[in-house]
């Protein structure tokens, strides 16, 4: 049976994908416990009536936001893959951030959403128990920081969180940012990829120059 989430990815016009879209803000925003259905349905436009219609109690809707995100940033980390895909290391992170950094402020709430998922404590344990794909291992791969996809080692899954968490932090800690530096939208965005370019590409050069890293081998397949 088709679920409600699938619905709405297939027709991005239906009531469902316009209530998902104002749940991933608002979620995004306030987390589980400080958004309501409430002010989902307002933002929308709606009747409460048609939000629970559409898909059912509040921890249905947040368990589909979460689905919904993850489907969304593993689908374009497999688009930058296939951009990077056979570049050196420098290179591939220089277009990697470049083009991460982008979606990710484009999308503040899926930021907000990953830095909620590990930090915030819920009362609901099952609301954290989604089986969501996890990508730490194949951006590794991919990376060249382990030779095979299904066997990464942990300082490797380190390393890319590392990477993940702060483009993260710079995109949801945003508004704090900016107001420190005093500066506008497009300025911080620039400021962030040189930062991170900076910190990230001259250490994981520095790792392949050293033979720390482990790309594929010649005749390994994915």
């Amino acid at each position: 049976m088709t679920s409600p989430l699938e619905k709405a990815r297939k027709d991005p016009d239906s009531m469902k994908a316009r209530i998902l879209a104002k749940a991933r803000r608002i979620f995004g925003e306030y987390g589980y416990h400080g958004a309501t259905t409430r002010m989902i349905a307002e933002e929308v436009g709606i009747d409460i009536s048609t939000l629970y219609y559409h898909w059912g109690e509040k921890g249905d809707l947040y368990e589909a936001v979460v689905l919904d995100v993850n489907h969304d940033l593993r689908a374009k980390l497999v688009e930058v893959e296939s951009i990077v895909h056979g570049m050196s290391l420098g290179s591939r992170m220089d277009i990697a951030i470049e083009i991460m950094t982008d979606y990710l402020f484009e999308h503040p709430e899926i930021s907000n959403l990953v830095l909620l998922r590990y930090f915030a404590k819920t009362r609901d344990e099952k609301l954290i128990d989604f089986s969501v794909p996890e990508f730490v291992s194949e951006i590794a791969y991919s990376m060249g920081l382990a030779r095979h996809k299904k066997n990464v080692p942990n300082p490797a899954k380190m390393q890319v969180l590392a990477i993940m968490n702060s483009i993260h932090s710079f995109v949801s800690g945003q508004d704090f940012f900016r107001s420190m530096f005093d500066m506008p939208q497009d300025q911080y965005v620039s400021l962030v990829k040189q930062t991170l370019k900076f910190i990230l590409i001259p250490a994981f050069n520095e790792k392949t120059q050293s033979g720390g890293t482990h790309g594929p081998q010649p005749g390994e397949h994915r």
